[in-house]
């Protein structure tokens, strides 16, 4: 039941021309810097991912935005190496079907990006009262440094270490530069 002055935020697609080139590039150079390259898979960062997690420190993920969306769309939440190959058969699929601009938005659109705030249009408005075309360079670098664990972290008002992974992520931004998802059109 809703408690009085709780916010409401319905789930509303938003097409990828509707969402700011700040938050599209945010979340590729914190998430996935491979993304426009790769096939779906980072096996480089994979490799790296499972040797760090065969320490048992810091558990860190080698997944793409490709995987990620597959799990996020298709799959049910939890670890398993059964889960894990149907993330890299849907994976697979998605990568075949879809081009790099419906990934990424449909990626955009199913994420958590808060604690219960999935999608991006909700995300925005909860966290700074836009819609997601409005969205500035530091404001999407706010949204994507919360991304590893968006329950635990807040994009606004930002602790140190979201701060700190803001300002590396804008910093990245500004290395890739300007990018075009479907250089065809």
């Amino acid at each position: 039941m809703q408690q009085q002055g709780e916010k409401v935020f319905e789930h509303e697609w938003e097409p990828i021309e509707h969402i700011s080139p700040y938050l599209q590039l945010a979340v590729i150079c914190s998430e996935d810097q491979k993304f426009l390259k790769h096939k779906g898979f980072d096996v480089k960062a994979i490799e790296k991912a499972f040797r760090q997690n065969s320490t048992g420190k810091n558990i860190k993920g080698g997944s793409t935005i490709s995987q990620q969306t597959a799990k996020n769309v298709f799959l049910w939440p939890s670890r398993s190496w059964i889960r894990k190959a149907f993330e890299a058969y849907f994976t697979f699929l998605i990568e075949l079907l879809w081009s790099k601009e419906r990934i990424l938005e449909v990626y955009l659109n199913s994420i958590e990006m808060g604690d219960g705030i999935y999608g991006v249009s909700a995300a925005t408005n909860y966290w700074f009262g836009k819609s997601p075309a409005k969205v500035t360079q530091f404001e999407a670098a706010a949204i994507a440094a919360i991304l590893p664990n968006p329950r635990k972290y807040k994009a606004q008002p930002p602790t140190a270490y979201i701060q700190k992974r803001k300002e590396w992520i804008v910093k990245q931004m500004q290395y890739y530069g300007t990018f075009e998802l479907n250089p065809e059109k």
